[in-house]
């Protein structure tokens, strides 16, 4: 999961243009192991069982994949595993393939079909994992139990407004029917007030917010803020709302104890986060909003 939000996000947790994840949320699913022991010989047989009860309604299902090591390299010989979908009641009939070559020695099976029932998902996934020693007979030596593969389920978190947004179209022209455009004298003074509302850095750590013990990366975040006086004439390069418009003039013209308009962030840009929650699971989560880009008055 490190190696997935390194590729996915830069050092300070902002989402990376060439990423190709497909979505804003990938949750790690551990597999609970039952059955005796797994080692028969050379055989190591060992029942998975991905529980998916509890998921949020609001995480759509999207894609769902399981990684593993398809083999192993030990002192004398070497260990080849594949991955079996059990049927209840039925012994294994579907060995799972790969569906790309191993990535550093990992290799991803697509089990979206087997967690898919029309448009809900399943509540839990039922694999056997299966190795064999291969090498020379009697240079096996202590069993070395294989790491559990793990299932990755990409979502996307339709509550929390994750996806990115379209761009925004360039404007070459001064949007009609706007309050600032329809106020007399309102353009008569260009760029004769300077204004210091401009946007700051604010570099801080997880640790000192008391985070760093569920977020894993980054580990240091720059949400920046904006701060400064507002000038009296608001121009159009601010994109201030109307009512600061109106509420510009009322501070100068009818009650100076109506506060000028504040400086505040206009546009924001997403962090990518790596996280524990609260079962023990790890979670890559896109979250918009986190980064302040511009700023306006209002």
């Amino acid at each position: 999961m490190l190696n997935l939000y390194r590729r996915a996000a830069d050092r300070e947790g902002r989402p990376r243009r060439s990423r190709s994840l497909g979505t804003n949320t990938i949750r790690l699913v551990q597999a609970s192991s039952h059955g005796g022991q797994p080692w028969t010989g050379r055989w190591y047989l060992q029942a998975l069982t991905y529980h998916l009860e509890g998921q949020p309604e609001a995480e759509h299902l999207l894609r769902a994949t399981v990684v593993y090591l398809p083999s192993l390299s030990l002192s004398h010989s070497r260990l080849l595993c594949a991955l079996e979908l059990m049927v209840a009641g039925e012994a294994p009939r579907v060995l799972l393939s790969p569906t790309a070559r191993p990535h550093h020695g990992w290799a991803e099976v697509d089990v979206t079909p087997y967690l898919m029932l029309g448009n809900s998902s399943v509540g839990s996934l039922a694999l056997r994992h299966v190795c064999v020693h291969a090498g020379r007979a009697g240079s096996h030596g202590t069993p070395v139990a294989p790491g559990h593969p793990f299932l990755l389920l990409y979502l996307n978190d339709t509550q929390a407004g994750l996806a990115p947004p379209a761009a925004e179209p360039h404007r070459h022209r001064r949007d009609t029917g706007t309050l600032a455009h329809d106020l007399p004298n309102y353009l008569r003074e260009q760029g004769g007030e300077k204004s210091d509302c401009s946007l700051r850095p604010f570099p801080v750590s997880f640790a000192q917010l008391g985070w760093d013990h569920w977020i894993i990366a980054p580990h240091r975040y720059n949400p920046r803020y904006c701060k400064g006086t507002c000038p009296h004439l608001l121009r159009y390069d601010y994109h201030a709302p109307n009512h600061a418009v109106v509420q510009s003039f009322v501070h100068q013209l009818v009650d100076a104890n109506v506060p000028r308009p504040s400086c505040v962030p206009y546009r924001y840009s997403p962090i990518s986060v790596l996280m524990i929650e609260r079962n023990g699971g790890i979670l890559y989560k896109e979250y918009e909003n986190m980064i302040a880009e511009s700023c306006t008055c209002r």
